[in-house]
């Protein structure tokens, strides 16, 4: 087979195959599930270079790549029955498409990259209006799982409408970093959050309630939190943040 064909060929199990393994995407053992996967595609990516590297029309020919790789996920999101089971499965393609996908890409690295990112970007987007998947490398991510990530605390704020650098994640984020990781046992308490809290968040945002959620999420743990550290109870916020992940832990992680 010519390189056009291997490429073409390998786009669905770029994404079929990433979506298989969301349930390693766990601080622990994500680098390795990574480092596989990538060594699984790495002929696919490599044909995908060479491809583009020898085409006439390099714009048609990545536009043909990405677009087939869309239309794997349309085509399995077609074929559920029920609304919910559709849901479920484009938010599994989003997660797969942001921990897998995209990071093989830019950790290949080729003169085909920048191209076919954007396109694919652009395609899934068309396809899928309602859904924001950016691009980020392997290294942004595996940092985030202790650094950047406040994935419950971020989904609530997202409900509000308010943005990252938002005063209340700010805020979060800083007694996270300048107090909690430094008390006993704290590193402990944020390396489990960040362990358990993108299944949570997943298991809410495939309810139809989920805005209801994270609004109760709010007035029960989050805003107190922010109370208690604003005026000086930074001890008693702990006691919350525990208990708040016991809780969504109970009532979402395997539900």
């Amino acid at each position: 087979m010519n390189f056009y064909t291997v490429a073409f060929t390998g786009m669905p199990s770029l994404l079929l195959e990433a979506k298989a393994s969301i349930k390693e995407f766990q601080r622990d053992v994500y680098p390795k599930a990574f480092k596989r996967y990538y060594e699984n595609h790495l002929v696919i990516l490599e044909a995908l270079e060479n491809g583009y590297n020898s085409a006439v029309d390099k714009e048609t020919y990545i536009n043909n790549m990405a677009t087939e790789l869309v239309d794997s996920a349309t085509k399995k999101i077609d074929a559920e029955s029920k609304r919910g089971q559709k849901e479920t499965l484009l938010l599994d393609f989003n997660l797969s498409l942001a921990i897998y996908v995209y990071p093989a890409i830019l950790e290949f690295n080729g003169a085909v990259t920048p191209a076919f990112k954007e396109s694919l970007i652009q395609k899934w987007k068309e396809c899928f209006p309602k859904t924001s998947v950016q691009a980020a490398d392997f290294e942004t991510i595996n940092k985030g799982f202790k650094r950047k990530f406040c994935y419950i605390t971020t989904a609530v704020c997202e409900t509000f409408g308010k943005e990252d650098s938002c005063y209340e994640l700010t805020l979060l984020r800083e007694y996270r970093d300048d107090y909690l990781e430094k008390q006993p046992q704290g590193a402990e308490i944020i390396n489990e959050y960040y362990d358990l809290a993108p299944s949570i968040v997943k298991h809410i945002n495939q309810r139809e309630e989920s805005e209801q959620i994270y609004a109760g999420i709010w007035q029960e743990y989050l805003e107190p939190c922010i109370q208690m550290i604003e005026q000086g109870e930074k001890k008693a916020c702990k006691g919350l943040y525990v208990k708040m992940v016991r809780d969504l832990q109970k009532q979402y992680f395997l539900s």
